[in-house]
């Protein structure tokens, strides 16, 4: 069975640290694209089709063309730097998979929260991921997945419209881009770098 898999399924020699990344967002955010578009591994996807029961307590408003959705989470990886390796966790959407979210957060370093600025009501459901981490204490940066027919804002529009700190990474990215959405997580991590290398110093 080895012989069939690709060398991206092994870690590289010299790996000396792994990061446990959870990625979050609302419903229909592309939390799986972008999973899938960044992991160096074939990406684990709990995908399923989209029920008449499903539809009847999740908002589809803006995504009447959904088909599937995230039932457990998605999974991936990522070399980011010879020694530095990154799991990513995607999280569902929907407010009735929310008792998994303290377990997908249990021995995570960081959080990439992926907006949608689609609509007024989108950009809002986003609150709830970011009020998630803050309340769990992992820090965090925010993605903004540019979708084709998503309105435009200045960055700094933004981030007073989510009441993000001065210090939070914000970044624009297409989640189906993998060089775009991977320079989502190269600020995430420089992110906990620099706050590691702050506490360092205020210790």
């Amino acid at each position: 069975m080895a012989s069939v898999l690709s060398e991206s399924a092994y870690l590289r020699p010299g790996v000396t640290t792994s990061v446990k990344i959870v990625v979050l967002g609302a419903f229909g955010v592309g939390k799986t694209t972008y999973v899938a578009s960044v992991s160096e591994i074939a990406p684990l996807a709990t995908e399923e089709r989209m029920t008449r029961a499903g539809e009847l307590v999740d908002d589809l408003g803006g995504m009447e063309g959904k088909t599937t959705t995230t039932v457990a989470m998605d999974f991936g990886r990522l070399t980011i730097a010879s020694d530095i390796v990154l799991y990513l966790f995607g999280a569902p959407g929907q407010a009735r998979f929310a008792w998994q979210m303290s377990g997908l957060l249990e021995g995570a370093l960081g959080g990439l929260v992926l907006v949608d600025t689609r609509t007024p009501q989108r950009l809002e459901a986003s609150f709830d991921s970011i009020g998630r981490l803050e309340e769990a204490g992992v820090p965090y940066a925010v993605a903004v997945n540019v979708f084709d027919d998503a309105p435009h804002y200045d960055v700094a529009v933004l981030r007073e419209a989510l009441d993000l700190e001065p210090t939070t990474p914000l970044v624009l990215c297409d989640a189906r881009q993998r060089a775009s959405a991977k320079d989502a997580l190269i600020s995430l991590v420089t992110h906990l770098l620099s706050r590691s290398r702050m506490e360092s110093v205020t210790r």
